[in-house]
């Protein structure tokens, strides 16, 4: 009677097992399948390419304790990230951003600056800033604006030069009712009169616009000669149609004439 015996060698090499029948003395040694691996015949079949919407915000951008840089992104970033909510500084500069919802800045209470210089952006919802009561630095140069919208309180710094502004899209007191802001630059835009100034001012740019006409209430109180405006340091208004020297009194209050070169 022929006994059948299985013998089991284990050898102690990784995913290799030698386990047979042991059939006339010899044992049969048996290799492990191996996954098989298709690779895709036609460019269709590779995955898509990575869609800055759906990746993670600190995979496509650098974060840091509070800060998050989001410069020059690709693939293109067209919209404002999802952003830790402990995030107090955000450089999103240079990219392809349109727009700036409510939503993107809701529960962000820590933020104290927002820089979205050079991007695309038209149209700001008006709502989108002024639930952040700690936003102190707002850079919005070098995008496509025509309006701005509510601004926060507590704003010391605004930069919209190189937009599209016009005077009907910059309500009359909005920079009034910001008792902290002291410097403003709203240089080459389509402004065609200087809106309401508060006193915090200390540097101020509206040139290259369409201004043509000032008056003694833009800077100074026309009713009065006693009155300094002691914060104001520096006012640009050179590249509009304005001739200062029609406008003599204008000025007086001021410690330093407009810089620039004037007709």
């Amino acid at each position: 009677m022929h006994l059948e015996m299985l013998i089991c060698v284990i050898l102690i090499i990784p995913s290799l097992v030698l386990c047979s029948p042991a059939k006339n003395g010899y044992i049969e040694a048996r290799a492990p399948k191996k996954d098989i691996v298709t690779i895709p015949e036609f460019p269709q079949d590779l995955p898509a390419k990575p869609d800055a919407a759906v990746l993670p915000t600190c995979l496509l951008c650098v974060c840091l304790i509070g800060s998050v840089y989001c410069e020059e992104v690709f693939p293109q970033m067209t919209a404002i990230p999802a952003l830790p909510r402990e995030t107090t500084y955000l450089y999103a500069r240079f990219n392809q951003i349109n727009k700036i919802k409510n939503k993107d800045f809701a529960d962000m209470g820590a933020l104290k600056r927002i820089d979205l210089t050079g991007n695309i952006i038209s149209e700001i919802e008006d709502g989108a800033f002024s639930k952040l009561t700690n936003l102190e630095e707002l850079f919005l140069a070098e995008n496509r604006l025509t309006k701005l919208p509510m601004l926060p309180s507590k704003l010391t710094t605004l930069n919209a030069n190189f937009n599209l502004l016009k005077s009907k899209g910059v309500r009359s007191n909005a920079f009034k009712k910001l008792p902290e802001l002291a410097f403003l630059y709203l240089g080459n835009n389509k402004l065609e009169v200087i809106p309401q100034l508060p006193e915090s001012l200390q540097i101020v740019h509206l040139n290259n616009n369409n201004i043509n006409t000032i008056t003694d209430q833009t800077f100074c109180k026309g009713n009065t000669t006693q009155y300094i405006r002691s914060t104001m340091e520096e006012v640009r208004l050179d590249g509009n149609p304005l001739v200062l020297a029609q406008h003599p009194n204008s000025f007086i209050c001021l410690r330093n004439l407009p810089t620039g070169h004037y007709h």
